[in-house]
């Protein structure tokens, strides 16, 4: 059965492919455009270049400029309404950039200032292929203001802001507009040993006033990649590719102050610890370095979101650590869309899974996260197309203190020594429009005292590869990957029964719980084939599988297994401007799923559309319908279980964004049939910047979710599985201020602020009678008169009425309350070197879920004492 339905995914796929042309033969589609070539000088022995903005050394002379940028948005391959031109010289240690862009009148360029990477008012832009491979660059961009950007680009196209390189420059505004230099030190980019180098080069200009971006290289719109389509670099020769050496260490001071409580030993008020730690950059070739830390800390780094999840799955986080973030994509083995990964970094120092808390235990110190003793991390890319990455983490045994009722005091191990290993290579193939991959990773843990509940090893691999034809119009990729991970029975056991997996289904044929197990293997992967470039067609077509033993959650992402997916994808794309818009795009989306005993699951329908005005304001929105909604995993463990049939739709409009004051609203709204479950999701946003020094911005979201059937426990009736249910009248409301100001471009002020209340309400309690059938009234059950009744904060269910109470349910309300806030002062006091201060305040509790959003406010906000975290952390990045 399940070998048949493999086999016409995979046919329907192919057939699918088939069924779209493979020359292209829109109408609208226009030949490439011809490739740029500017050639450089050396200036090596000549004046010295001052970085000032001011382009008046003679030394300048030695090149031409090169000018004639062409509209790229948001009418493409139009002149632009202002030209730019650009400069480029060199010597033996940097690269110089000098860039003019004109304006008539100087007092309209926009000045707008914001943080490293924020990218306001006008700029301009450099993009870098000194691999020359058509997927990578190297990027930086300068605001009229100063502000400087920097970005890596990967997979040609994807902007990774993490990167941060020291580099040099400045601005100036004069009478003909606005003009920039730059210099990048050699030792920041990467590129082969050749006598004579041949670089890609690209550069964008953003003209604010009319929100347009022009390129030196023309582009087409929407093109089937970034870097491929850049324009070329000549006349470098002679310059020798530089290791980078670079050390950085800090010192950090943290104190903290809370509210004390009576008789805690933990918990006594205040508290306080000074740090060191060291991280440097190697490198081993021009090409590849090693990262390095020590004792990292990250105590400047901001504050996860409020989230709460009823449905019992992990909550997927981002990961903000910028050891783990810099060149992350190189890392990256996302294999069946979505999150789920080969390699999720925030695993590495996670909150320990092991537990103090137990039966004569009075008081705990439990860790709030495992120390990182160090990490290092080896990646780069080679002249020859191989990209190369091996990342290795130890992270230390983490105990407890514990204060026991009789007054003893006592450790316990909560989290053991662990070693994580990843590795990952890619070969850049077929005139650089294919490439193929692996990626392997490893989990070891010195399992000890009562940690046998977890893995003792994890170890998962994978292949991939993407293949590009007709100019990178069409692609097919795909990947396969394999899991194994190994332990006691129990913590297979528990593998085994865990949310992501669920053998002891009861109606599963497919799978079941073996107690005596100590391994299990998985495999997973997808196969998509699809057109990205060309014409204003896009589309693709794809199918991904989730084998039942998958786990990878040991260094990597898995939400759940024992999944089967096809999917489409087809969108149509307005690029030619209009007297009504400037761009828009309408879009299908289709997808069926199965489970791996050959159930159908779900089916997903859904039309998506978007279009930017004319002045700048936008909309989007979308509605779909979901005929088939069954879930494998709703009753923990149960039968699998069905919704009634959904529809719902969404709305999104802004107003335009570069304006000094500018909005967002949005509304989503769903319901199924019967009145199963409805959504109502509210949003909106102002941003105001009264200065260009200045900028605030305020997000709200409220949220309703009623259910009439949320789960709510299991018990034992009659030695059968009772699921019991409950309607829920489920809100949340959520405010997140932010606010940069920037006394200059290296000295900047944020703050992050976020409220965020849940609310749970439950009532007619309900149990599960036919878990797939398709009437709501037949799928359940509500407790009659008699049979249930409420006293002191439990719910007592007689429910064969013999006046015995044959089970009883805690009172499932409640009300979580959060509030999460960063103030951040920031000083790079020489580039790549900074000072932060930091303070940090939170508070988390539980509320009153019979009160209205404003007396949690009041009773859970305002009236509490916050804990209070102040840092003062520095560094120095020094360069050998």
């Amino acid at each position: 059965m399940l070998a048949r339905k493999i086999f016409y995914l995979l046919f329907f796929i192919f057939s699918f492919n088939s069924a779209f042309p493979q020359a292209n033969t829109e109408p609208d589609v226009k030949l490439p455009f011809a490739t740029r070539t500017y050639t450089t000088q050396s200036v090596a022995g000549k004046e010295t270049i001052k970085i000032d903005g001011v382009i008046d050394e003679e030394t300048w002379e030695a090149v031409d400029w090169t000018s004639d940028f062409v509209e790229f948005e948001p009418d493409n391959n139009t002149p632009p309404s202002y030209q730019t031109k650009m400069k480029i010289v060199y010597d033996e240690k940097y690269l110089y950039v000098a860039f003019r862009c004109y304006e008539p009148n100087p007092e309209k360029i926009v000045r707008r200032m914001g943080r490293r990477d924020d990218f306001p008012g006008d700029w301009v832009e450099l993009n870098i292929d000194s691999y020359n491979d058509d997927r990578t660059a190297f990027s930086f961009t300068i605001s009229a203001s100063g502000v400087k950007g920097d970005e890596f680009v990967s997979n040609n196209g994807n902007f990774d802001p993490s990167w941060n390189p020291i580099w040099y420059t400045k601005t100036n505004i004069d009478s003909e507009g606005w003009t920039a230099e730059v210099k990048i030190p050699l030792s920041q980019l990467r590129f082969s040993a050749e006598e004579e180098q041949v670089w890609g080069i690209q550069s964008t200009r953003r003209y604010f006033n009319n929100e347009e971006r022009s390129t030196w290289q023309p582009v087409p719109a929407n093109p089937a990649g970034w870097v491929s389509s850049f324009g070329v670099l000549k006349g470098l020769k002679g310059i020798e590719p530089q290791k980078q050496l670079e050390i950085q260490p800090y010192s950090v001071g943290r104190v903290s102050s809370y509210e004390a409580e009576a008789g805690n030993p933990f918990r006594t008020g205040s508290d306080g610890e000074f740090a060191a730690g060291l991280d440097a950059k190697i490198g081993v070739t021009n090409d590849l370095t090693v990262d390095l830390t020590i004792n990292p800390d990250f105590g400047q780094v901001d504050a996860d979101p409020g989230a709460v999840a009823l449905d019992g799955f992990e909550i997927f986080f981002e990961e903000r650590r910028p050891f783990f973030v810099e060149n992350k994509s190189v890392f990256d083995f996302r294999f069946a869309n979505g999150q789920d990964n080969l390699f999720f970094s925030r695993r590495i120092g996670r909150t320990p899974q092991g537990s103090a808390f137990g039966p004569n235990v009075a008081y705990v110190d439990q860790p709030v996260n495992t120390t990182i003793l160090g990490a290092a991390k080896f990646s780069g890319k080679t002249e020859n197309g191989w990209t190369l990455g091996l990342l290795e983490s130890v992270t230390s045994r983490e105990f407890a203190a514990v204060l026991n009722e009789d007054g003893s005091e006592d450790e316990i191990l909560v989290e053991p020594l662990t070693n994580y290993v990843v590795g990952r290579v890619q070969k850049d193939m077929n005139d650089r429009n294919s490439y193929i991959g692996g990626m392997l990773t490893a989990t070891h843990r010195n399992l000890e005292g009562n940690l046998n509940f977890l893995h003792a090893q994890a170890y998962s691999g994978g292949l991939d590869f993407k293949h590009s034809w007709k100019e990178r119009t069409y692609y097919l990729e795909g990947n396969a990957v394999v899991s194994n991970v190994r332990g006691s029975e129990e913590a297979i056991l528990n593998t085994q029964t865990s949310l992501v997996h669920l053998f002891q289904r009861a109606d599963a044929g497919h799978v079941e719980v073996d107690p005596g197990r100590t391994s299990l293997t998985g495999t997973g992967g997808k196969l998509e084939f699809g057109k990205e470039g060309g014409g204003n067609w896009r589309y693709n077509v794809g199918g991904k599988w989730l084998s039942p033993e998958l786990e990878i959650n040991d260094i990597g992402y898995l939400r759940q297994a024992d999944d089967i997916r096809q999917y489409v994808n087809v969108r149509r794309l307005f690029n030619k401007p209009t007297s009504f818009f400037r761009k828009a795009m309408v879009g299908m989306e289709q997808m069926t799923s199965f489970d791996f005993d050959g159930n159908h699951n779900r089916t997903h329908y859904e039309l998506q559309g978007f279009i930017n005005y004319k002045n700048n304001w936008w909309s989007e929105g979308g509605a779909a319908h979901k005929p088939r909604i069954f879930i494998n995993t709703f009753l923990r463990g149960g039968p699998r279980w069905r919704f009634n049939e959904e529809n719902y739709f969404f709305i999104f409009s802004g107003s335009d964004q570069r304006k000094k004051l500018s909005s967002r609203f949005g509304w989503v709204h769903s319901e199924a049939t019967q009145n199963n479950f409805s959504l109502d999701r509210f949003q909106a946003g102002l941003r105001y910047q009264p200065l260009n020094s200045l900028s605030l911005s305020l997000d709200l979201s409220y949220e309703t979710n009623p259910n009439k059937t949320q789960y709510v426990a299991e018990r034992s009736f009659n030695n059968n599985a009772r699921y019991i249910l409950g309607a829920i009248d489920q809100e949340t409301l959520s405010a997140t201020l932010r606010l940069n100001y920037n006394i200059n471009p290296n000295l900047t002020i944020q703050y992050y602020g976020q409220p965020y209340i849940f609310k749970a309400d439950y009532s007619n309690l309900n149990y599960v009678v036919d878990a797939t059938a398709a009437d709501l009234d037949q799928r359940v059950a509500w407790y009659g008169e008699g049979q249930i009744a409420f006293e002191e904060g439990v719910y007592k269910i007689d429910e064969n009425r013999d006046n015995i109470i044959d089970y009883t349910v805690s009172n499932p309300d409640f009300a979580f309350v959060q509030y999460r806030s960063n103030l951040v002062a920031r000083w790079e006091y020489i580039p790549g070197s900074e000072i932060f201060f930091v303070w940090s305040q939170g508070i988390t509790g539980l509320g009153d879920v019979n009160n209205d959003f404003s007396g949690i406010v009041d009773n859970q906000l305002l009236r509490q004492k916050p804990q209070n975290t102040f840092l003062i952390k520095a560094t120095y990045r020094l360069i050998l």
